[in-house]
C-alpha cells in the first residue's frame, strides 16, 4: 500500500487531496492544527492517520512523522501543502508581524516538512520517494497587494529545484504544482473582493496532485500549472 503525508489537510486543497488518496486506497497522514477537522475527514477510513501539528513547530512535526512512520512503515510521497494568505495590502501597509507569519508558515513550515521527508526517504529501504510542493500561480505572477504571499511562493520554486537536484542520488523526486483559483477557504476573501473571479472545482487540483504522486520514480513532473481556464493569468494590457 502506498503512503503519503499531506500538510494543511484540514481544508481546501489539502482536504480534497487527502480524500482522493484515501478513496484510492493509500495510507494518508493528515497534518494540520485543527484536530477536529482531521478527525472528521478520517472518520470511517482505516487508512487515515490523524496527526495534529503546526508545521512551524519542528518538534511537533518530528513527532507527527514518527507517529505516521510507526503506522505506515515508510513514506512514499509528501504533499507539502500548508500555507497562508495574509490580508492584501501594498508593502507600506503590511504589518511586520504579517510578513513574519507568512515566512514562518509558507517557508519555515515547508522547509521543516521537506527536511523530515527527505531524511526519511534517503534512509528508508527501498530508498527514495517523492516531494510535491504546493507553489501557486503567485510563484510566477503576483496579484496586487500580495507581497508576503508572492515572495514566499517565489521562494518555493527555489526549494523545489534544490530538492530535485539534491534528491537525484537517492531516488528522491521533487516537483511543484502551481494552482490557480481552486475553490477553497483560502480563496473566499479574494473572491468576495472580486465578484467576477474565475474559479475551478478543487477536485481538479486534487486529481493533478494524484497524477504527479502516482508516477514511478523514474519520471517526474517538475512543474505543473493547473488553473481556471478563464482566469487572467496569461496576457497583457
Amino acid at each position: 500500500m502506498k503512503t503519503i503525508l499531506i500538510t494543511g489537510a484540514s481544508s481546501g486543497i489539502g482536504a480534497a487531496t487527502a480524500a482522493l488518496f484515501l478513496d484510492r486506497g493509500w495510507t494518508v497522514g493528515l497534518v494540520a492544527r485543527r484536530a477536529n477537522r482531521l478527525e472528521a475527514l478520517a472518520a470511517g477510513r482505516d487508512t487515515a492517520v490523524v496527526l495534529p501539528a503546526d508545521v512551524t513547530d519542528a518538534s511537533a512535526m518530528e513527532d507527527a512523522f514518527a507517529t505516521f512512520l510507526a503506522r505506515a512503515g515508510r513514506l512514499d510521497v509528501l504533499f507539502n501543502n500548508a500555507g497562508i494568505f495574509t490580508p492584501a495590502a501594498p508593502i507600506d501597509e503590511v504589518p511586520l508581524d504579517q510578513w513574519r507569519q507568512s515566512l514562518a508558515v509558507n517557508l519555515d513550515g515547508m522547509f521543516i516538512t521537506a527536511q523530515l521527508a527527505f531524511r526519511q526517504m534517503r534512509r528508508q529501504s527501498p530508498q527514495g520517494g517523492r516531494i510535491i510542493n504546493n507553489g501557486s500561480i503567485a510563484a510566477h505572477t503576483p496579484r496586487e497587494g500580495s507581497v508576503c504571499y508572492t515572495t514566499t511562493k517565489h521562494a518555493i520554486t527555489g526549494l523545489t529545484k534544490s530538492l530535485a537536484l539534491d534528491g537525484r542520488p537517492f531516488d528522491i523526486a521533487c516537483g511543484q504544482i502551481d494552482i490557480g483559483n481552486a475553490e477553497s477557504e483560502l480563496l473566499q476573501g479574494l473572491k468576495a473582493a472580486n465578484p467576477g473571479m474565475q474559479t475551478m472545482d478543487v477536485a481538479h487540483a486534487a486529481a493533478a496532485v494524484y497524477h504527479m504522486a502516482d508516477l514511478p520514480l523514474s519520471a517526474n513532473v517538475l512543474f505543473q500549472t493547473i488553473m481556471a481556464t478563464k482566469m487572467p493569468y496569461v496576457g497583457r494590457g
